[in-house]
């Protein structure tokens, strides 16, 4: 009877899986690691080397490496050779050998509003998350800074992390939360939005090596075409979190209406 007991309490912790695409050393995972580490078994599989801007890139054509560290006080955690994508794959099937409670990514180093979610590897593990239906929540801060103040991401994220655990929550929940490089004091709470039109208008530097050889620098100024207030963009200006609920079914259905119309199908 005690057992039972001790193996239903057992199964009533939650799994946390976190992941990250600055890499399992980045000051923002450990960060992520000890707001929530107390909220239930926390389990760190991430990139051994920083893999910001890989989308949802995955490893074809070579081999993958998982080796266990210690890296956090009291925490399991493994290093993995390959993208964010891949350590969310390779937690469910070769670490954890279930599915987690809940998937969380970051705390990246940087934006992740707007248009950055389609480039984001921090997003792409919490998408590769909801696709294996896996609840998931990427955090990004805005600070790209080494010595970034952490603590008001983290208060945001432990209490967004433990209401979402107290709930029924849909399988496929991935939410995009980004959070003002402000003091925590500054910070107005958390807004539920939609991804502003926004974007980087880009262009590439010509330079020349040390050789004398041509090469090209990826350079631009971020652009918001969105006046919205209900955007992230305007959330984030205004010191607030910002929330926004995104998934992977890329159908445009409205559109998709007016063709079917219009074609006559």
């Amino acid at each position: 009877m005690a057992k039972q007991q001790k193996a239903k309490q057992q199964k009533q912790v939650p799994v946390i899986l976190i992941t990250n695409d600055d890499s399992i050393t980045a000051p923002g995972i450990k960060a992520l690691v000890e707001a929530v580490k107390d909220l239930g078994k926390v389990v760190v599989v991430a990139p051994d080397k920083p893999q910001s801007g890989m989308g949802h890139a995955i490893t074809i054509g070579q081999p993958l490496r998982i080796n266990k560290v210690q890296m956090f006080e009291g925490v399991e955690a493994y290093q993995c050779s390959g993208t964010p994508v891949d350590c969310v794959k390779l937690a469910v099937d070769k670490v954890l050998h279930r599915k987690p409670d809940i998937c969380l990514s970051g705390i990246n180093h940087g934006a992740n509003h707007s248009i950055n979610v389609i480039y984001s590897g921090t997003m792409s593990a919490a998408l590769e998350a909801s696709i294996e239906s896996i609840p998931s929540i990427g955090f990004s801060l805005l600070d790209y800074s080494i010595e970034a103040d952490f603590s008001g991401a983290q208060h945001y994220a432990r209490l967004l992390v433990q209401q979402l655990l107290g709930k029924r929550l849909d399988k496929h929940l991935c939410l995009n939360v980004n959070i003002p490089a402000v003091p925590l004091k500054m910070l107005k709470g958390m807004k539920v939005c939609r991804q502003a039109y926004a974007k980087y208008e880009e262009k590439f530097d010509e330079r020349k090596d040390p050789h004398n050889r041509q090469y090209y620098w990826l350079t631009g100024e971020f652009v918001n075409f969105d006046k919205g207030r209900d955007t992230d963009v305007y959330a984030l200006k205004h010191n607030y979190v910002s929330i926004v609920p995104v998934q992977f079914d890329l159908t445009h259905y409205t559109l998709k209406e007016k063709l079917t119309k219009s074609l006559g199908l």
